[in-house]
């Protein structure tokens, strides 16, 4: 004998009643009561919705079950309509292939960028070729991980917010293309011995930041979206999971400042404090999940600066 569950489904701005589902299994997930909703209202596919046991609470996991939900046999659930989606293997193609070729136009001086004038198509200095393609390695790198690597627990993002991204970087990337190949740009104050120590530095955080996305996305080899904890591998580069919750973002700051130190650049010295506040949010966030999820989460980790932050 199955106890079916009666799941009431209201708008969680007005309270009025959308839709009414009788005989719901008491194992059934939200995403298979998503699924029924969408039948109902075509228009609002599954990514779309937001559900929801309290109207100001926090949304439900696809893979959470009705039964082992707080509700008795009649469950009441609140939707939102979260607006048109992308997914994020999209999103990250476009946010990534923009600074790419705008950081081009500048680096080969384009006669609408600079002028005519001959002092403006001179060879420039070597550490701006060095610049460039430091920068094109990174994003290069950033879009071959978005194809091969990256596994996203969440499908898709708010389309809106895709063109508040690309404002972020490519905006940027103008911005620090510009100033990286002017004809007037000044050198490192130390030369060669400073470029070549923030050239290591890069190399080594780029391979760091890359090392912790493969173990990430080993975690969710077999396409589960649980969330597990992440531990160091015999990489050596992701022993910094010993002390920190994010290391990716740990190298991905160390990556924008080496190039800020390779450049001597004021555009890029902002980008990268702007990256830093940005990520060590997104660190704190995502180091609060684990604690609040796992209660044997390691107590020696920080979200992102190993003992201080």
């Amino acid at each position: 004998f199955v106890s079916y569950h009666q799941v009431e489904i209201l708008d969680w701005k007005t309270k009025k009643q959308l839709c009414f589902l009788d005989k719901v299994e008491p194992n059934a997930t939200i995403r298979e009561i998503r699924l029924m909703f969408h039948k109902l209202y075509p228009w609002w596919y599954p990514a779309r919705q937001s559900i929801k046991l309290d109207p100001k609470g926090k949304s439900l996991r696809d893979e959470e079950i009705l039964q082992h939900l707080p509700v008795g046999t009649t469950a009441t659930l609140y939707f939102k309509d979260l607006g048109p989606q992308i997914g994020w293997t999209t999103v990250f193609l476009i946010e990534y292939t923009g600074p790419l070729f705008i950081y081009f136009l500048f680096y080969f001086r384009m006669p609408f960028v600079y002028g005519l004038d001959e002092r403006f198509t001179s060879s420039p200095h070597p550490v701006v070729n060095l610049a460039c393609i430091c920068h094109s390695f990174h994003y290069i790198k950033r879009l071959i991980e978005t194809v091969f690597v990256h596994r996203f627990s969440h499908g898709t993002m708010p389309l809106r917010n895709i063109v508040k991204n690309c404002l972020y970087y490519w905006g940027f990337a103008a911005w620090l293309a510009y100033y990286i190949n002017h004809p007037l740009y000044t050198p490192p104050s130390y030369g060669k011995k400073q470029i070549n120590i923030a050239v290591i530095m890069f190399l080594l955080c780029e391979a760091g930041n890359f090392s912790i996305h493969v173990a990430l996305s080993d975690l969710r080899r077999n396409g589960s979206k649980t969330r597990k904890i992440p531990y160091p591998t015999k990489n050596p580069f992701t022993w910094l999971f010993f002390f920190v919750s994010c290391p990716n973002y740990t190298y991905e700051v160390g990556t924008w400042i080496s190039f800020t130190i390779m450049t001597q650049c004021v555009p890029v010295g902002l980008f990268t404090l702007l990256c830093f506040i940005q990520m060590t949010i997104w660190a704190k966030d995502k180091h609060c999940t684990y604690l609040r999820e796992f209660k044997d989460y390691p107590s020696l980790r920080m979200p992102i600066i190993p003992f201080l932050l």
